[in-house]
């Protein structure tokens, strides 16, 4: 959740994963090819495993990628009202005040 308080040109890290996720997947390939070829299989299965692993969180990646700004919200989009700790309940996003799950986004006080 967004609070207002970090800095103007924070983004996701989406980018960087999708890069470090294709890296990975490309060592687990070679690493499993290679202990494929030597006869270790327990370690070409632990490479499998990664590869999958990496196959996943690409999938992961890209399609919270496409989903665009609904996911990341970019400069154009202002930050939510940051939570003040003084129990009242502030408005969440959204232009009537309330949020995603129909109520209001503050700490709930108990008080109507």
């Amino acid at each position: 959740m967004r609070t207002g308080s970090e800095p103007a040109t924070a983004r996701s890290p989406l980018r960087m994963r999708l890069w470090l996720s294709l890296w990975g997947m490309l060592w687990a390939l070679f690493g499993l090819v290679a202990f494929s070829l030597t006869g270790r299989p327990g370690w070409a299965a632990a490479c499998a495993v990664v590869l999958l692993l990496a196959i996943l969180d690409l999938c992961v990646i890209t399609y919270r990628m496409r989903q665009g700004p609904h996911y990341q919200p970019g400069r154009d989009i202002p930050p939510y009202e940051p939570d003040h700790g003084d129990g009242r309940p502030h408005p969440g996003p959204g232009a009537d005040g309330r949020g995603r799950n129909g109520g209001w986004a503050g700490p709930s006080s108990g008080r109507p």
